[in-house]
């Protein structure tokens, strides 16, 4: 059975001028791609390639300079940024605003925080100030303010590159079960990553973006294998060789 379709990039290009006269850096180029529910799929390349350049576009916070995107009605997605923002209040208020701007009743919004935070390991921490927590947890925080919200597609943006083994080891497996879901439809995650270790545990899809261009979107065995490896560009084969980064 086919996946289907959730969001479609048709040729897009960003561009970010700098300056009245124009100039500026070409971010993306010819970005042409489908994701499909159901999919893990890993952004990968070398600093500054446009993964997160096309993580804001898939969320729009970027407007391509050309090309364009089209998405499934109604369409439910959220955002996991490296250094998420905490709020000056509770970790259990921190998820409670976002149910509350969306329509539910305070009382409810903190209910439903309550179960977001245990569903992260974290009920314990649900007084304590956010900003206070460590930077594992506040990761998982944001993982969990992400997960009430029920989106069915979750972006991360180098969502473990800041934490020790511990920490990333309990974010990987959240996002392993987010990826397997728990409901009649798996959340689709994207997540941009350095980790190539963390690729092949997590990820169903690789895609490789090498100065704003894809240059692969494989399965993320065939990523991998030798054979292809070697068609894949100077760069990307030192990047699969941990020699680039």
């Amino acid at each position: 059975m086919s996946l289907q379709p959730l969001a479609t990039l048709h040729a897009i290009d960003v561009h970010f001028h700098a300056g009245s006269r124009g100039g500026g850096v070409r971010a993306l180029s010819d970005v042409t791609l489908t994701l499909a529910a159901g999919e893990c799929v890993a952004l990968v390349g070398a600093n500054g390639c446009g993964k997160s350049t096309l993580l804001r576009v898939l969320h729009g916070l970027v407007q391509p300079s050309r090309g364009a995107m089209t998405t499934r009605p109604a369409l439910r997605q959220a955002m996991l940024f490296q250094r998420p923002h905490m709020l000056r209040s509770s970790a259990q208020n921190n998820i409670a605003l976002g149910l509350w701007l969306q329509g539910q009743r305070w009382r409810q919004a903190r209910q439903q925080a309550l179960l977001a935070l245990q569903r992260v390991g974290l009920a314990e921490q649900a007084q304590r100030q956010a900003r206070r927590l460590s930077g594992g947890q506040q990761q998982r925080l944001a993982l969990a303010r992400a997960w009430a919200l029920q989106p069915q597609v979750l972006l991360l943006d180098e969502p473990t590159a800041s934490l020790d083994p511990h920490a990333k080891r309990e974010v990987e497996a959240l996002m392993a079960e987010f990826a397997n879901g728990t409901g009649t439809e798996p959340m689709t995650l994207v997540f941009a990553s350095h980790n190539l270790g963390q690729v092949k545990r997590l990820a169903s899809r690789v895609i490789y973006l090498e100065q704003g261009r894809v240059l692969a979107d494989l399965p993320v065995q065939e990523f991998f294998d030798g054979v292809r490896l070697q068609q894949l560009s100077p760069a990307a084969q030192l990047f699969v060789k941990g020699e680039l980064t």
